[in-house]
């Protein structure tokens, strides 16, 4: 039944496409963060349904989708020139079947983000995606937070929609999804169009945020605890009553402290001192050995290189006995452990290049968001207008998922390269709309400019006079 359900839902949206191609588009989008062929158990998952849609999405762009506004940002460039140097070093890898394993999906991530602005060209087009990619990881959220709240919870342990850890349904880096979405949540409260802002929109938006911060504890993820942090620390500076919302936020966090089950506390206790924790002292391990591996092979090593690891290290562990504590030292040998951060992940697979490449890429998103915020804040009610929110909403969902991406390897992963493919549509909208606006007030102020309707060349002094 689910398997009818989930295929029902797809054909229908490819259906639709077939008048409106982009929604083929947003098609592929919630295929590439629910997958819906993981979730089934039968036909479903014999449909290969990504390769399907994301075929659709081009195909449909190229044949039948207009290409009127559409343009190719420098940060397109930059994701163009990072496919082709991953290409390159997955041909050189040093674990080449791992690798080619990595690269089948890590390909479409990014000639995706890099192709999807082309076919944003309206603000119709622009929230569509927002809502589609909201409501995606809402379905994954919703379901985690309802679990959460019947004891499902635990690191690792939380079952979501589909079996495996791993992708978007691992701990981690589903916590760091959810509260990355939710200042584009947010921002559909309150500009939406397709789904008018009213009371329904904003108690379905404080129930999914609600469920984000519910992940957290389902999880119990620590990258989770740090990403609502910054995320808070970032929206003191857009929120109107900054004291209100600093007072709320600190009465929230005491209220909710009681609540929280001993094994949530006991684990986020652990960020202040990882030598007391295994899993931290094996990324601090993990870390130092890739320094070293980027010394040797400053090009990187390919996808999967951290494969190549070994090392020892030692955990400390403080226990009390009456009056007396007492530390334990344990020596813990291991191999082949992943980065624990998309920061090495990228040093170590792609090398410094690649690291350059993938900060300049995210780093200039963050410094054009904010060129936006600064011409909108400058004009008159433009802290008001569509294009300052969701300027906003995309620097702070950004950063979030840089903070997230500090403690686990997402470097590739395509929830956040769809926030840059969204940056690089907002960013080409509003420099195109400006422009075009310019020209339109030319004539007006610039009359010597204005087209002679039987020559078509501009209207000049001699012209005038007859000379």
């Amino acid at each position: 039944m689910t398997d009818l359900a989930l295929l029902g839902f797809v054909t229908l949206l490819m259906l639709a496409g077939l008048r409106r191609p982009f929604i083929w588009v947003l098609a592929y989008i919630y295929i590439d963060i629910v997958i819906p062929q993981k979730i089934g158990w039968s036909i479903i998952s014999a449909i290969p349904l990504s390769l399907l849609s994301f075929i659709a999405a081009f195909g449909g762009w190229l044949a039948l989708d207009s290409k009127k506004g559409g343009r190719f940002t420098f940060r397109q460039g930059l994701l163009a020139i990072l496919l082709l140097y991953c290409g390159i070093t997955t041909l050189t890898a040093a674990f080449p079947e791992s690798a080619l394993t990595k690269w089948d999906w890590v390909w479409k991530a990014l000639l995706f983000a890099m192709f999807l602005p082309l076919t944003l060209r309206t603000r119709l087009r622009i929230e569509a995606m927002v809502l589609i990619y909201v409501l995606s990881l809402a379905a994954i959220i919703i379901d985690g937070g309802i679990k959460t709240l019947a004891g499902g919870g635990g690191y690792g342990e939380l079952k979501l929609l589909v079996v495996e850890n791993a992708g978007i349904y691992e701990s981690s880096i589903v916590s760091c999804a959810a509260i990355a979405m939710i200042p584009l949540a947010l921002w559909l409260t309150r500009y939406g169009t397709i789904f008018k802002p009213d009371i329904r929109v904003k108690l379905f938006a404080a129930g999914l945020i609600f469920a984000a911060l519910l992940m957290l504890v389902g999880t119990e993820a620590r990258t989770g605890l740090l990403c609502i942090a910054v995320l808070g620390a970032l929206m003191l500076r857009s929120v109107k009553h900054r004291f209100l919302y600093l007072g709320l936020a600190v009465a929230a966090v005491l209220m909710t402290i009681p609540f929280l089950p001993q094994s949530f506390t006991e684990r986020m206790d652990t960020i202040s001192s990882h030598e007391g924790d295994e899993s931290a002292s094996t990324r601090i391990a993990v870390w130092q050995w890739t320094i070293d591996y980027a010394s040797q092979h400053p090009l990187g090593g390919g996808f999967n290189s951290y494969l190549a690891n070994s090392f020892t290290y030692q955990t400390r562990t403080v226990t009390k006995v009456g009056d007396t504590t007492e530390v334990h030292y344990d020596t813990v040998t291991d191999e082949g452990r992943a980065f624990h951060s998309s920061y090495f992940e990228m040093l170590g697979e792609q090398g410094w290049p690649g690291l350059i490449l993938w900060l300049w890429l995210h780093l200039l998103g963050i410094w054009q968001m904010e060129r936006l915020r600064w011409r909108f804040g400058k004009r008159e009610g433009g802290k008001e207008s569509w294009q300052w929110g969701l300027a906003t909403s995309l620097q702070q969902a950004q950063i979030v998922y840089l903070t997230g991406a500090a403690f686990v390897g997402i470097a590739y992963q395509p929830f956040a390269f769809m926030i840059v493919g969204m940056q690089c549509a907002l960013w080409s909208y509003v420099r195109r709309v400006d422009r075009e606006e310019i020209e339109r007030a030319r004539p007006h102020t610039q009359p010597w400019l204005r087209q002679n309707p039987q020559t078509t060349e501009p209207v000049t002094g001699s012209s005038v006079t007859g000379s």
